[in-house]
């Protein structure tokens, strides 16, 4: 256990030192291009993940006058991102910088307290919510009850719009021209977000089960806390563990089998390894519950957004549920 211990000090160690080579090489070798380099009709806005791109992607609407880009490509694991030095000089010159704060992100404060952001406005998103810490579950393997913040906010619809009312000051606040236009898209997204948190709670509160089964990480805390579901998972949402041991495979199997559940869940971007190997034990069906952490390569290219994931993890829930 002390090597595993000395293994994570020595990779974070790593990961900090790539951290600030990447600075050193953007001032020494690439300048730090200023902002008039790049297209002065346009206002930046750049967001480590998904979540915090489609929320502003929804309140600017469409043919505005703000270029959003999202840091972390499609398809990739958020949790080991190292920014490029092109990267470090877009949040730079960005008039709005997106993240997280979590475990995923942790590589920001290095960046943030070595390049000049006098005029960058920055966005944490979990100072924007009440943040619940991961928990250990019955069965749940876990590595030293190594338990972090919870990053996943955006899981929750109601926390969705805590963020988005939040961002749209941001936004105003850069182009106040288009107030009125943000304003109204705002209004609009938040209604259908709360049309969403409606239509999962009448699913949950009609269902006969209020039970779920993650065969996978658990990134889903905030919404299974807003809806009162109880739930069972391999490991918990900010771990980078892919298999699971025997007792906790034998532990998942053990409940389904117990509580008669009809579906194994898995999330985005995932082997689904675990889930496949429960559901060839015990029948039940797998299917996805998209965490939105980050999307598909195709997804992306398809214009996927936060409300048509979880739409999908509605439809999902509901069959899980019954």
């Amino acid at each position: 256990m002390d090597y595993v211990k000395s293994a994570v000090k020595k990779m974070k160690s790593k990961r900090k030192l790539l951290t600030v080579l990447l600075i050193i090489i953007c001032f020494l070798f690439v300048g730090c291009e200023q902002k008039n380099n790049r297209d002065n009709s346009k206002y930046s806005i750049i967001s480590t993940n998904f979540p915090g791109y489609d929320f502003a992607r929804a309140i600017v609407g469409e043919e505005s006058d703000f270029n959003i880009r999202m840091l972390v490509k499609p398809g990739s694991e958020v949790h080991h991102f190292e920014p490029t030095p092109q990267d470090i000089i877009d949040i730079q010159n960005s008039d709005l910088f997106i993240y997280v704060g979590g475990e995923s992100d942790s590589w920001v404060d290095d960046i943030l307290n070595d390049i000049d952001i006098s005029r960058v406005k920055i966005v944490k998103l979990m100072d924007l919510v009440d943040v619940l810490q991961e928990e250990k579950v019955d069965g749940m393997q876990i590595e030293d009850n190594d338990l972090e913040d919870d990053e996943h906010i955006w899981t929750s619809p109601k926390n969705a719009i805590s963020i988005v009312d939040k961002l749209e000051d941001f936004i105003i606040e850069i182009d106040k021209f288009n107030k009125e236009k943000y304003e109204e898209n705002t209004k609009n997204y938040i209604s259908k977000l709360n049309d969403l948190d409606l239509q999962i709670k009448e699913v949950v509160n009609t269902s006969k089960r209020k039970e779920i089964i993650v065969g996978d990480r658990f990134p889903l805390r905030y919404f299974t806390e807003l809806y009162g579901i109880k739930y069972y998972a391999a490991f918990p949402g900010c771990s980078d563990q892919t298999e699971a041991s025997a007792k906790t495979i034998a532990f998942l199997i053990d409940k389904v089998k117990k509580d008669n559940i009809p579906v194994i869940f898995t999330i985005e971007l995932s082997s689904g390894k675990i889930a496949q190997t429960i559901a060839k034990e015990t029948g039940a069906k797998v299917l996805l519950f998209h965490s939105a952490h980050n999307v598909s390569y195709k997804d992306f290219s398809n214009n996927i957004t936060y409300l048509d994931i979880m739409k999908n993890n509605l439809s999902n829930l509901k069959e899980a549920l019954n």
